[in-house]
């Protein structure tokens, strides 16, 4: 049987310029309706770009979700997390007003987290809404259930079968729960977007950018947070100049961390709190609750992966560059890879896929490469490229240049405090070799979150110090700052010494 496998219409290119095996899939045993070009199994940011590009480039697509679409970053993720960040700076907005002769009794200003969360959360269904509309026009075909790999061309979905030549799995991933004792009374960061009232005091577990950001979250909103880590920093990961700017200023905006913290067990006390015990014996109690954020797990169980040669024992999928599995026709993408768990990476990619099996782009693939990155912490922190460890151990201390700078943003300069006590913007440029290329990016403050892609860019196009050096301030802001670091316009400072080397330069060279 031989199946119409791709409909025309204005966004669509026509079938003749389409590869001829990807117009035919035949099964002797197919209902027709259930034969596709390309199923894909989740409904997050990853597998909606790329049933949608699939669709637009006119394959038959077929998308299966058993919850709402948007996956982990519309529902559990970065649209309700940025939310409650925004709702978090409006509260530290208000207690500044008095720095700009505003004034402002915040005894009287009520916070009704309650309220935040149904505003929240209307506005999230609405992008649902949004989603399936963009599917019905692009002819995406919604599955509800959850899919399972009867062979490598056939899925089961609530006892029915769906096939397709091409099958991405795009399931993402879910919150690691850590064994230890009690932890049925803790909470996952999904676990942060189900609360009804604000907790009154919370311990928040984990260094990594989504306990950083929740207990950021927490404790802008006034909530008494403890942040719970394993090492001495948070975010050791990141370049050094960013973790410990963020341990100055988290301790300035009295959160307090507990460092070298190793969690063992969670106890429910008699009168309804919560203790945490450390490896070391140490006791903290009295919190409403307990949020775990120490990592994430794919999701690739009860998918019976092992009936197509792809059984993971519930670690990552590999994929190489091009999102192939090693079992040909199988594709995964996003979180449920473990390579660079973000959102636009994802859509990346699956816009990539399908490009390359559907739009005759055959060496499509995502670009991994200088990936920028923004976390929502308390001040936010952008970063992009290497470390300066990094580039260190690639090239060497000889061929490393680094630009760094700290300074007070202005909105804190008219402020009635001494500057030592100010919150501070940190800024790094790391550069390689003679011609000094930027490689890494790196800044902590206010703003960094928004200024850090129009960088990403430039650092995309190979720029730089002198690229930068060249591009003209924008006065006055905090991100003029990347582009009149000192020395700037010279790579060294101006000094008699320097003059004088130019000076016998030049003269050398009108004797030749």
């Amino acid at each position: 049987m031989t199946s119409t496998l791709f409909k025309t219409n204005a966004f669509r290119l026509p079938v003749s310029n389409l590869p001829m095996r990807l117009r035919t899939l035949s099964s002797s045993t197919a209902n027709e309706d259930n034969v596709y070009d390309y199923l894909v199994i989740g409904g997050g940011s990853g597998g909606i770009a790329s049933a949608r590009r699939a669709a637009q480039w006119g394959a038959k697509v077929g998308l299966i979700e058993k919850e709402e679409l948007g996956g982990t970053c519309v529902n559990v993720g970065c649209v309700p997390k940025k939310i409650m960040f925004n709702a978090a700076t409006v509260n530290e907005m208000m207690h500044s007003a008095p720095q700009f002769s505003f004034s402002n009794d915040m005894k009287n200003v009520k916070f009704h987290w309650r309220g935040l969360k149904s505003m929240r959360d209307d506005y999230i269904n609405r992008l649902h809404g949004i989603y399936q509309q963009n599917l019905n026009k692009n002819g995406v075909e919604f599955i509800t259930g959850t899919a399972e790999f009867a062979d490598k061309e056939t899925l089961i979905v609530n006892n029915k079968k769906f096939h397709a030549k091409h099958i991405l799995i795009a399931t993402g991933g879910q919150p690691r729960m850590p064994q230890i004792k009690g932890i049925e009374h803790c909470i996952s960061s999904n676990g942060f977007f189900d609360l009804a009232d604000k907790p009154s005091k919370v311990a928040v577990v984990g260094g990594g950018y989504i306990g950083v950001e929740l207990a950021g979250i927490f404790n802008a909103l006034d909530v008494d947070t403890s942040l719970f880590i394993r090492g001495n920093l948070a975010l050791e990961r990141f370049d050094g100049m960013l973790a410990k700017s963020l341990d100055k200023e988290m301790k300035r905006n009295r959160l307090n961390v507990v460092k070298g913290a190793n969690i063992v067990g969670v106890e429910k006390q008699f009168d309804g709190t919560l203790r945490v015990e450390l490896e070391n014996g140490d006791l903290h109690g009295g919190y409403e609750k307990v949020l775990m954020a120490v990592g994430r797990a794919p999701l690739v169980d009860n998918m019976n992966l092992e009936h197509i040669g792809l059984s993971t024992g519930g670690s990552y999928i590999n994929v190489d560059d091009y999102q192939n599995t090693k079992t040909p026709g199988v594709y995964a993408l996003g979180d449920v890879c473990g390579k660079v768990q973000l959102t636009p990476v994802a859509v990346h990619a699956g816009r990539r896929l399908s490009d390359r099996l559907f739009g005759n782009m055959p060496e499509a693939k995502a670009d991994y490469d200088l990936v920028p990155t923004v976390v929502f912490s308390h001040p936010p922190i952008g970063t992009i490229g290497m470390t300066e460890s990094e580039a260190i151990e690639k090239y060497g201390t000889d061929k490393v240049r680094i630009y760094q700078s700290k300074f007070v943003n202005m909105f804190y300069g008219p402020w009635h405090e001494l500057p030592e006590e100010k919150p501070k913007t940190s800024m790094k440029l790391v550069c390689v070799g003679d011609d000094e290329k930027v490689v890494g990016l790196h800044c902590i403050g206010m703003g960094c979150d928004e200024m850090l892609q129009g960088f990403a860019v430039a650092l995309k196009a190979g720029a730089t110090k002198a690229h930068f050096d060249r591009t003209m301030a924008i006065h006055p802001t905090a991100s003029e700052e990347f582009v009149t670091m000192a020395p700037w316009g010279l790579k060294e400072g101006p000094s008699p010494e320097v003059a004088r080397r130019n000076l016998e330069a030049l003269q050398s060279q009108k004797q030749k």
